[in-house]
């Protein structure tokens, strides 16, 4: 039992892949909060080209 547990402690064969997985998920949430500051933004330009050209025709 002990040399099983000396054996998990130094195995590293899925440690990449975690790695990875975390990167990735940080990347998407980074995305997820840029995308909802800049979509207000984005819909307020919209929306006053809009007004622009109801008003002027």
């Amino acid at each position: 039992m002990k040399q099983l547990l000396k054996n998990l402690m130094v195995e590293e064969s899925g440690q990449d892949l975690i790695e990875y997985a975390l990167v990735a998920a940080l990347i998407g949430l980074g995305s997820v909060a840029a995308i909802g500051k800049i979509g207000g933004g984005i819909s307020n330009e919209f929306n006053n080209i809009n007004n622009t050209f109801s008003t002027g025709v």
